[in-house]
């Protein structure tokens, strides 16, 4: 797949031009790569060109700073729209990348026709329990939260009945460069939308997950009073709900985008 030099990194990307007027950007979550989204693709693909990206040290993305923000993580996705030559965009961002959506959203509205947070919240846990995840890790690998993680992704009955899709994602999440990793860590423990969503004017969809525990249906309801036009939707999943209930995720996508 294509890289590009970036101002501040190589950037790993795939656009799929399915023929279509409209352009879908996925931007994927902490510890993944642009894989994750992949099963929603077949259903998509019917309606939109796909863009998908690894963020910052990311799948093949590659990370040159030990601290980015969210707003460093906004740019990139604003630079690579201007190189690929696109003006206007769907965007859908997932937990980390909602985050990245709510910047985008509030300081770049002219670019985006409407915007997906998935799985995400105006201030995403504590600064110092993201701290403490960077010195875990840090210590002890990533290979040492890996159980933890598996747990905040994905219900039990997931994990039971898709092993192999669950092996497949802890085996890219291990892969992640660890440089990267912390950098993303340290931008969602430096991000806070909730003074600043009512200035989310670009129609907006949050989708979330009802057995998650990293962002609940809370998160979610807050944001949705807090931001002047959005609708919020459920599924019956935890943090990556868009791996547990990929055809239902696209359908609120579809339904969203085409309303």
């Amino acid at each position: 797949m294509p890289k590009i030099q970036l101002t501040q990194f190589e950037c790993h990307y795939k656009l799929e031009n399915f023929g279509h007027e409209k352009t879908l950007v996925f931007s994927n979550s902490l510890g993944t790569n642009y894989s994750m989204w992949e099963d929603s693709i077949a259903v998509l693909s019917h309606h939109f060109n796909i863009l998908r990206y690894d963020k910052r040290g990311h799948g093949e993305s590659t990370c040159e700073h030990e601290v980015v923000s969210i707003a460093d993580l906004g740019r990139d996705v604003i630079e690579l729209l201007d190189f690929l030559k696109l003006e206007k965009v769907y965007f859908c961002g997932l937990s980390i990348s909602g985050l990245i959506g709510q910047w985008l959203g509030i300081n770049h509205p002219e670019r985006f026709e409407k915007i997906i947070l998935s799985n995400t919240a105006a201030k995403i846990g504590t600064t110092q329990g993201w701290e403490a995840r960077v010195k875990q890790v840090s210590e002890h690998g990533l290979e040492s939260i890996l159980e933890g993680t598996a747990q905040r992704w994905f219900t039990p009955e997931y994990r039971a009945k898709n092993p192999a899709a669950v092996e497949e994602i802890l085996t890219n999440f291990k892969a992640t460069s660890l440089r990267g990793y912390t950098a993303c860590c340290k931008a969602v423990g430096g991000a806070d939308f909730s003074q600043s969503l009512h200035n989310l004017e670009t129609p907006t969809l949050i989708i979330v997950g009802t057995k998650d525990k990293v962002t609940t249906l809370e998160d979610g309801k807050f944001m949705q009073k807090r931001t002047p036009v959005c609708s919020l939707v459920t599924l019956d999943a935890a943090h990556l709900s868009n791996k547990e209930h990929p055809e239902e995720f696209a359908k609120h996508i579809l339904h969203f985008t085409q309303h």
